[in-house]
């Protein structure tokens, strides 16, 4: 799970926004605008990057694109990012260097020092 394009497209407070409107209904481009008080290219580029982080789908009609929200997705992302947090950190190996300092920290000069100002 790219949980760093997840993450990065809920950076935007309009990302957000979208997100929460779609959540109430699926919307196209021009019903976003409305809403928002928006241009098209601008929220496009917004939809862009929800897409990109699989937030959003979205199902042609016609010649217009209707986006929902990709709730399966969401669902799972969550509860994957969940069960992550709760991993034990020495079981995950992009934190092998990390969990080796933390184990180091009762013994480290400077922390001592620190913790005891």
């Amino acid at each position: 799970m790219d949980y760093e394009a997840f993450f990065k497209a809920l950076t935007e407070s309009i990302r957000i926004k979208i997100i929460r409107l779609l959540a109430h209904k699926p919307m196209c481009v021009c019903e976003l605008e409305t809403i928002l008080g928006m241009s098209q290219p601008r929220i496009s580029q917004h939809v862009k990057i929800l897409k990109y982080a699989e937030i959003v789908n979205d199902e042609k009609k016609g010649q217009r694109s209707i986006y929902s929200l990709n709730q399966e997705f969401l669902h799972s992302t969550l509860s994957d990012f969940r069960a992550f947090l709760e991993m034990p950190l020495q079981d995950i190996s992009e934190f092998q260097a990390e969990y080796s300092r933390i184990c180091d920290l009762s013994r480290n000069r400077d922390i001592k020092t620190c913790k005891m100002i």
